[in-house]
């Protein structure tokens, strides 16, 4: 195991201690400090440490986070071999947040730790989906900071976020965030805003492979695929015409609910579309019945894909469609409802963003670990912080 003594902390032991150089704390530890070293009084590792241990713990609210933070000040100053017991008010992460971390660093820092890991980045699909901080939504306006993000629904972290600019919409900025990444062999999913021309060229160009949901954005296409799957008529003593449908159907009963998916995926408009890299289309059919009243609704989709039919057959590609809701429901609706980001008024700065960087590293170091339920986990850390602790000077592959 290859270990360093640190020396960047102030407050820190003469003896020093010995870290993982592969450790969460040792990543946050290269971040640029912009503060004057005349002064400070916490290293900023210490800050950001804190404030995971604190997120994983249960507490969201800075003020919230200052008090658990305080409250155990002396077992985390022998923790992390600091000379005096101390901890930093709620104000200190607020400027911290908003003024002295440098945003890319930490995005840049957050990603080379998860890139880091054993087998990382290697699954297929990477999910293009939107969110907005609603935290920083000022009164008598609509909208507030929002973000982009590239996220791998199956190894949960996100591979690159940029902040959309109140002059730009996801569509202008997604061109930004593919050109960062190496799309060679991978498949990029996204719903209807990002069936765009230049988009899907961009991808192919670049070796990858795109898959799009199709609605009234794009009418002429929809319509196209939809009178394809549409029965047709047929004149009395003649047969239909021969089509290459081919499906795939899954049943999945949870949540209260039977739900069933129908992929039909066809190759015929390939050379009638005229769109970069077509190569199928498909109409995908939601059938849900609810077990309690047997209430039912049913739901039509239409998408089209680069992927090939011999490479990738009707299940594999509705496998495909499937995990892109992992963007959805395992990334944001997790920083909403349990790391509880939209009631985070953070509007100084950098702050908020800062903070959803937080987030997002304390949902993929949960999923890393095989832990679904981030709320169930975040009770564990607090139960048990030691385990937090050597969640964060460990490696992960050694917890």
């Amino acid at each position: 195991m290859e270990c360093s003594t640190p020396t960047f902390d102030v407050n820190l032991d003469p003896a020093g201690f010995l870290i993982d150089l592969d450790s969460l704390y040792a990543h946050l530890a290269r971040l640029r400090d912009k503060r004057h070293a005349r002064g400070v009084r916490y290293a900023l590792v210490s800050v950001l440490v804190y404030l995971v241990l604190a997120k994983l713990a249960g507490e969201d609210r800075l003020l919230g986070i200052s008090q658990w933070v305080r409250y155990r000040k002396a077992p985390l100053a022998q923790v992390f071999h600091l000379k005096v017991p101390r901890a930093p008010c709620a104000n200190t992460y607020r400027n911290i947040l908003a003024r002295v971390i440098d945003i890319e660093d930490l995005e840049r820092v957050v990603r080379e730790f998860f890139a880091n890991q054993p087998k990382a980045g290697h699954s297929l699909v990477i999910a293009l989906d939107g969110k907005t901080l609603r935290g920083t939504i000022v009164a008598g306006q609509t909208r507030g900071q929002h973000l982009l993000a590239a996220y791998l629904p199956a190894e949960g972290w996100v591979l690159f976020q940029v902040e959309v600019e109140c002059k730009e919409n996801e569509i202008s900025a997604a061109p930004r965030v593919l050109k960062m990444l190496d799309l060679r062999g991978k498949i990029v999913t996204g719903d209807a805003m990002f069936a765009q021309r230049e988009l899907s060229l961009q991808i192919v160009e670049a070796g990858g492979d795109y898959v799009w949901t199709v609605k009234d954005n794009q009418s002429t296409l929809r319509q196209d695929i939809e009178l394809l799957f549409q029965p047709e008529k047929t004149v009395k003593g003649f047969s239909q015409g021969t089509k290459d449908f081919r499906a795939a159907e899954t049943t999945e009963k949870k949540h209260g609910r039977v739900e069933r998916r129908t992929l039909t995926t066809s190759a015929e408009l390939k050379h009638y579309l005229d769109w970069p890299g077509a190569a199928q289309v498909f109409k995908l059919e939601r059938h849900f019945k609810r077990v309690r009243d047997g209430h039912v609704t049913h739901e039509v989709v239409y998408g089209i894909t680069s992927l090939r039919p011999a490479v990738t057959d009707a299940a594999q590609l509705l496998q495909v469609i499937r995990s892109h809701w992992g963007i959805e429901n395992g990334l944001h609706y997790r920083r909403d409802e349990t790391l509880r980001e939209d009631w985070c008024h953070l509007k100084r700065g950098q702050a908020s963003r800062a903070m959803a960087v937080i987030n997002n590293l304390i949902v993929g170091l949960t999923l890393h670990l095989g832990w679904t339920n981030l709320a169930a986990t975040r009770r564990y850390f607090d139960a048990y912080p030691d385990k937090a602790q050597r969640l964060v000077l460990q490696r992960l592959v050694d917890f």
